[in-house]
């Protein structure tokens, strides 16, 4: 017997997710559909360069998602089920994909009871449908709903923002506190230290902060030892201008986003002044990392090849660990035509694919890249730190040059604008050959490679 609306009222954890599903009712945001038997599942974009992959079962009631909500059925689950109910000649019949049946394989497997009959299926809660979808239109049409709903959010922005700022007080007093108690303790108990504090920042609503201090042990402990001391001083006074400059800007979209938490794909599609730019764009790989909470990112940087606009992109996603690996939605070294927009910032660099034209051959090999600066391969750089001193790290395209090692096996970039220390270990194919051009990620302290060009073609470097 198929899901009811109903029974898909009963099973959402709340209103606001109904709500929230109703939102993904566009068939445009489902980049595929299909169902077999009392499968049904589907793509639905999100906020990174993936679509979110859901699942449900309409028989044995479950569902799964590859986001990263805490809510269970998910929005995107909910939306599915709801889809198929409205709709159902819209979901193809089809073969099984391999991710829904690992699903299905392991949900089997820690089953211990029979799938439930219809009678024992979920009663109808409180929670409605079509209150969902008719809330916002009541809303619309009613001016006092509208100023109503208007003075609410601004008390909530209020009060987020009086939250931030205490815990912006908390984290400055414990900065200051790991200069006076010294360096040295700190980085031996660092991990401890940090979490306790990402902790406090999450309670003030800082989200985004406490994940950046959350991860920073990781980026340190990556470092050689005696690094570590300045790295550690460089890490803390960034925190401290990023702090400040949100006191003075507390409306800044970058601030928010650096701070509190970024803005929604939506938003940042439907945002008027959000910078736009479509060309041809290469992909010069991907860096794939678990965080502390659970989550894996995939930074895919991509290359404007035309000398026009911004010379970089990054298409920055997450899923959770527990997903299991992704295929990758780019080829290192492949081109595609796309029009991109970009999160609003100083430097602009985040962005999203809005429309994904045709798919380009990959680039001849010898084909150059937009020309770097030779004088001084760091001048972007400079830039990016001047316009936002809390940065990570800054993308950089180098003049031809050579990857040589010290004495000690260190490996170098050298080229006529200097020599740079390089991240990790270089591939021994790139050793001595002569590249015609390089790209990758500088931090103030180490070169991380991500793609170059030989005179034999291109060299890709593991993220």
């Amino acid at each position: 017997m198929a899901l009811s609306r109903s029974e898909i009222e009963a099973m959402a954890p709340d209103q606001s997710a109904l709500k929230a599903a109703a939102g993904l009712l566009k068939p445009a945001k489902w980049s595929s559909r299909g169902a077999s038997g009392g499968l049904i599942w589907g793509e639905c974009l999100g906020s990174g360069a993936n679509p979110y992959r859901v699942a449900a079962d309409t028989i044995d009631i479950g569902s799964k998602c590859t986001c990263p909500s805490r809510k269970f059925p998910c929005k995107h689950a909910i939306a599915l089920m709801w889809l198929h109910v409205d709709e159902p000649s819209a979901f193809a019949p089809a073969e099984i994909p391999d991710w829904v049946s690992d699903w299905m394989g392991r949900r089997r497997k820690s089953s211990g009871t029979a799938p439930p009959t219809a009678a024992a299926r979920p009663t109808p809660g409180p929670k409605s449908l079509e209150a969902a979808t008719a809330e916002e239109v009541v809303e619309a049409l009613d001016p006092a709903a509208e100023a109503k709903r208007k003075a609410a959010a601004e008390r909530r922005a209020a009060d987020v923002r009086r939250q931030v700022e205490a815990g912006l007080d908390d984290l400055e007093l414990w900065i200051s506190d790991q200069l006076r108690t010294g360096l040295g303790a700190f980085l031996a108990e660092m991990g401890e230290r940090c979490r306790r504090i990402a902790a406090r920042l999450v309670d003030a609503k800082a989200g985004a902060l406490a994940s950046r201090l959350d991860e920073t042990p990781s980026r340190l402990l990556q470092l050689p030892a005696e690094e570590r001391i300045d790295a550690a001083i460089v890490e803390l006074g960034k925190l401290t201008l990023l702090a400040r400059a949100w006191r003075a800007a507390p409306e800044d979209p970058e601030l928010r986003r650096e701070v509190i938490a970024t803005e929604t794909r939506e938003e940042l599609i439907a945002a008027p002044d959000a910078l736009r730019h479509a060309g041809v764009w290469e992909v010069l790989g991907e860096q794939i990392a678990t965080r502390r909470d659970g989550l894996v990112s995939v930074s895919t940087w991509l290359l404007n090849t035309a000398a026009e606009g911004p010379r970089f992109a990054l298409l920055l996603d997450y899923f959770p660990a527990s997903a299991g690996r992704r295929s990758g939605a780019f080829a290192a070294g492949g081109r595609f035509s796309a029009e991109l927009v970009f999160y609003p910032a100083r430097a602009p660099l985040r962005a999203l694919i809005v429309e994904r034209l045709e798919t380009e051959a990959s680039s001849p090999d010898g084909q150059t890249w937009p020309e770097a600066a030779t004088s001084d391969p760091l001048a972007s750089y400079a830039e990016t730190l001047l316009a936002a001193p809390w940065s990570l790290a800054a993308p950089v395209v180098l003049p031809p040059g050579r990857i040589a090692e010290d004495a000690a096996g260190r490996p170098w970039w050298l080229g006529e604008g200097g020599a740079l220390p390089l991240e990790g270990a270089a591939p021994d194919v790139s050793l001595g050959a002569r590249l015609d051009g390089a790209a990758g990620l500088w931090n103030g302290a180490r070169l991380k490679l991500l793609a170059a060009r030989t005179n034999w073609g291109r060299v890709g470097f593991d993220a």
